[in-house]
């Protein structure tokens, strides 16, 4: 049975977008444009006007990528992203300026960029192919060291340079594209072992200020008012909301909450927008994520199941880090919640994962009869 295509225009191959996932996502960016402006009497107009844009240009971004045949760059870019993903992130370790506690910013003009959100993508393409390179053969010695190398390089440029929460997200992100590659669960076991006995010698070279954040983000009670302060509030704007919230207008708490738009962004939804507002950003994520997971199913090719694979973990992995720390239950690390917090780099880099998402669907040339028929 020959394979069955699809129309190849542009018409057609919008006509083959993920509705459900577009539907989704123009949910959470019309609440977070809602968000920005229910701030501007803290933030002034400023932020809501940036985050339009971003919004604006990542809408474009992920029509463009989605027109973009992913098999064609996996195959032929592959080699020059990765050089590139490594120079940036050295760019920015030898250049970036701090802002916090990390230095993983970097200034054209008077615009920053976050380049370790930029360097998701390609790295997600990049060891995507590297999956499918080594897939026959992943639980392979030689194959794993070359993936730890390949994962390693980029997690430990970004840990460098003192931005743990994204670090972690890598982390998810590698962690879950080998789980499905079918890495052997035995690996995972002597990972998990291997960082258990690790910890006593790593925390002697954290600096004071990231064993504070880890003790205290457990407990923020411990030291309500240093490092638990933020946590500690961040709940309470939380619960101030009630189910319905305080209103776009309303609501205290958010006043005095360091990052309320980004960090903790969705402290600040669940005060303005109550439990309700949660509830739907929460369920609009989770759909996000299992749409991503069932076109992965219905990929042409395995790497394209790794893109959509690695941009479902990222999801996953952010969303529960931030919202984890809203409720104070995780420690306060810096991760925007997906397509809600405030940042240019944070809501493009989104977009553009998405893009190389509708890639794969809008790509998927062939289907698998046999498993359709089956």
């Amino acid at each position: 049975m020959k394979p069955i295509s699809t129309g190849t225009g542009l018409k057609d191959r919008l006509k083959q977008f993920d509705i459900c996932l577009l539907i989704c996502t123009s949910v959470l960016s019309v609440m977070s444009l809602l968000l920005m402006y229910s701030i501007s009497d803290k933030e002034g107009m400023g932020l809501l006007k940036m985050q339009a844009a971003a919004t604006f240009a990542g809408v474009c971004v992920m029509i463009f990528l989605s027109m973009v045949d992913y098999q064609e760059v996996v195959n032929k870019l592959w080699i020059p992203f990765l050089i590139a993903e490594i120079g940036l992130l050295g760019i920015t370790f030898l250049y970036g300026v701090a802002e916090g506690d990390n230095t993983s910013w970097l200034y054209i003009g008077n615009l920053s960029i976050q380049p370790s959100e930029f360097v998701k993508g390609t790295f997600i393409v990049t060891f995507s192919k590297h999956l499918d390179m080594v897939k026959h053969r992943i639980n392979h010695p030689l194959s794993l060291l070359g993936l730890g190398v390949h994962a390693g390089a980029i997690i430990g440029m970004i840990l460098i340079s003192g931005d743990l929460g994204v670090a972690l997200v890598y982390c998810g992100i590698v962690a879950l594209m080998l789980f499905c590659a079918g890495l052997s669960l035995f690996y995972f076991l002597g990972a998990g072992v291997a960082v258990f006995v690790a910890i006593p010698y790593a925390w002697d070279f954290l600096k004071d200020y990231q064993r504070y954040r880890i003790i205290y983000g457990f407990n923020p009670e411990g030291d309500a008012e240093g490092y638990g302060y933020q946590a500690i509030l961040g709940r309470n704007a939380l619960a101030n909301g009630g189910f319905f919230g305080q209103g776009l207008k309303g609501g205290s708490y958010y006043h005095d909450l360091f990052a309320c738009e980004n960090d903790f962004a969705f402290s600040t939804l669940c005060e303005k927008f109550g439990m309700l507002g949660g509830v739907i950003v929460l369920v609009c994520l989770a759909i996000v994520v299992i749409r991503v997971f069932m076109i992965a199913r219905t990929s042409r090719k395995d790497s394209g199941a790794f893109i959509c694979i690695g941009v479902a973990a990222a999801v996953v992995v952010q969303t529960a880090e931030n919202v984890g720390m809203c409720l104070a239950m995780l420690p306060v690390i810096g991760i925007t919640l997906p397509f809600i917090s405030y940042g240019g780099s944070s809501t493009l880099a989104m977009y553009l994962l998405l893009g190389m998402v509708h890639s794969v669907k809008t790509h998927r040339v062939k289907y698998n009869f046999e498993r359709e028929h089956a």
